[in-house]
Formats: structure tokens, C-alpha cells, sequence
């Protein structure tokens, strides 16, 4: 597997500038995701790995190696669409062994099968081996989608939203099942989300995008804790971070314009009277949904709490972020 590198990667289609003088380093055997909404440039740096397109300015590297003017093939990069990507009138089994079949991987036939049936088992589509591709479901179509990319052995895995379209109960197991094949392998992975779920549970690294710039890039503890902006704080934590007027509440620093706090930062029993204005009852915990003068929060507490809605209960910032007046974090 191999070290990723973007150097000052810009890409502009027609007006719109979909990479920003990106630098980036994906290290060798990391999982790194890529967060931000639709139009951050997720999937272009995808595609600027892949080789799929090429940088207006910059450059990538793979172990190395600058990648312009090398094809995907060439790059020896393994990729993943959101959308499946099968050859409908093969089996399951002939688009599993496709891309070992390439003359560029020479596999025996008896590694083939090996492999196959390995994939097959990981992601529970054994039975489906000997079904064409049109005669699954949408869930299974995604499984052998994403079981043509782990059969190589690439220099990088990319994979671009791979589990937005299977069931919540399906992509809780794949989750478990994509972290352990990579930490097994040591593989190299780009992964592309919005979903911070995805990015709290498998990445060593994660990647906040905005508007084509790469704004943090640390461990998903890292960004969490220690957002560098209002924006990279949002990309993690649910329930959400709650923002709020900073002179709310004493000891501000100077320049501070809004304090955010996390949900588990919300300190009671102890502070300033809020109302009680909804209670979520989650199981392993409760949801309490707050109004503090005027201002909407939520904060976690007991799961067998006797609060209710019309309740009163006092609290106090722990732990608190400040940002100035561009959303920047105060230290």
C-alpha cells in the first residue's frame, strides 16, 4: 500500500473552483474520510487521485511517483462510485473475478476463486454468486460493487459514498467490516462521506472540505475536540454542537462572539435556569432538549432521568469553544 499526497491541487470547471489549492497527505495504511456537504470537493479529490481528472495546477503523488498524464490503470488505484458500477449481464461471481482477470494482475485461476469466495463470505453475497447482476437488490448491487474493489490489492482504495444507499442495518455492519479488512490489510483508504457516523467509527484521519479547501485535517478526536472553526465543528458530533451569543454566559474571552458546546459539555445542577422543553428517551441515554434564554440547546443526560417537558433545570458551560466573529476558534 502506499502514501497519498496532493501538493497545491487546484481544479476549476468552468467558473466553479472545485479544489482550492489543496495540500493533503494520506499516509500509508491510513483510512482516511473526507467530510463536507455536496460541492465541497470531496469526490474531485477522488477523482484527482484516480485519474479519473487531472488538476488545472499542483500535483499528486502516489509513493512518490507524480501521477500526470499516468491513467487509472496505471495509477494501479481501486475505486468505488456511490452508484453501482456492475456489468449487468454477468453473474455476481464474473464481477467479482473481473478486475483479477485484468492481463495487468495475471492472477491464477485457484487465487481467483480464493478471493471470490473471501469477499463473498466478508460480505454476505455467497449465496448470490451464481445470480446476474440485474436479479439482486439495490443493497446487494452496492456489496458486489464494493466486492470488485477489495478483491485487488491496489496501491489505494477509493471509495466514494459506497453505503449511502443500504439499509441503516447493513451499513452498521459493513462499517465494522470495512475498518477490520483495512486494519487487517494495512491498506491505504480515501473514503468520501457526509455521514460523521462513518468518519467517527473508521477513520484514523479525517479531512473537513469547504468549499474546495481542505480547512482541518487530524484524527476524528482531534477535529472533534479541537475544531478550528464554527464550520469544521459542525462536521462532527450528534446530537450537534450547540452555538450560542457568547456573553450568554460569564468569562468569555475578549474577541469571543459565540460559544459552542458540545452536547455532553453542558454542565447542570449547577448555573442558570432553563426549561425542560422536550425529553428524548434513547435507551442508553436521554436527550434533553433546552431553551436558555430564548436560546434553542440540547444536552445528554441519565438514561432514567425523572425530568420532564415544563421542568426547570440549571446549567453552566464545561468545556466550552469560543469563536470570533468569522467563526474562527479562539484558543
Amino acid at each position: 500500500m502506499a502514501e497519498v499526497v496532493l501538493e497545491n491541487v487546484t481544479k476549476t470547471f468552468a467558473t466553479q473552483v472545485a479544489l482550492d489549492n489543496v495540500s493533503l497527505t494520506v499516509p500509508h495504511g491510513s483510512f482516511v474520510v473526507l467530510l463536507g456537504p455536496t460541492g465541497a470537493g470531496k469526490t474531485t479529490t477522488l477523482r484527482m487521485v484516480s485519474g479519473l481528472d487531472h488538476p488545472d495546477s499542483g500535483e499528486v503523488y502516489i509513493d512518490g511517483q507524480p501521477m500526470r498524464g499516468l491513467t487509472p490503470a496505471q495509477r494501479n488505484v481501486a475505486m468505488v462510485f456511490q452508484q453501482y458500477s456492475l456489468y449487468p449481464h454477468l453473474t455476481v461471481r464474473q464481477n467479482l473475478e473481473f478486475p483479477l482477470k485484468s492481463p495487468l494482475l495475471k492472477t491464477p485461476p485457484d487465487e481467483i476463486a480464493r478471493k471470490v469466495k473471501a469477499i463473498a463470505d466478508v460480505l454476505q453475497i455467497s449465496h448470490k454468486l451464481d445470480n446476474k447482476a440485474t436479479a439482486l437488490s439495490g443493497g446487494e448491487m452496492q456489496r458486489v460493487s464494493i466486492g470488485r474493489a477489495l478483491v485487488r490489492n491496489p496501491r489505494i482504495y477509493l471509495m466514494d459514498e459506497p453505503l449511502s444507499s443500504l439499509d441503516a442495518k447493513l451499513r452498521a455492519d459493513l462499517r465494522i467490516e470495512l475498518k477490520r479488512i483495512q486494519a487487517d490489510s494495512g491498506a491505504t483508504l480515501l473514503y468520501v462521506t457526509h455521514d460523521q457516523i462513518e468518519a467517527m467509527t473508521m477513520a484514523t484521519h479525517v479531512g473537513v472540505l469547504h468549499h474546495g479547501k481542505l480547512v482541518q485535517f487530524g484524527s476524528p478526536r482531534e477535529v472533534y475536540e479541537n475544531p478550528v472553526s464554527v464550520y469544521a465543528a459542525t462536521r462532527l458530533g450528534q446530537p450537534r454542537i450547540n452555538f450560542l451569543p457568547a456573553d450568554l454566559f460569564p468569562a468569555a474571552p475578549r474577541g469571543a462572539v459565540t460559544i459552542g458546546l458540545r452536547p455532553e459539555h453542558v454542565a447542570q445542577g449547577v448555573g442558570e435556569d432553563s426549561l425542560v422543553t422536550r425529553v428524548e428517551h434513547l435507551g442508553d441515554q436521554t436527550r434533553l432538549h433546552l431553551s436558555f434564554q430564548n436560546h434553542d440547546l440540547v444536552t445528554v443526560t441519565d438514561a432514567h432521568t425523572g425530568l420532564r417537558s415544563g421542568d426547570i433545570v440549571k446549567i453552566q458551560p464545561d468545556k466550552p469553544l469560543y469563536f470570533d466573529a468569522d467563526g474562527l476558534r479562539l484558543v
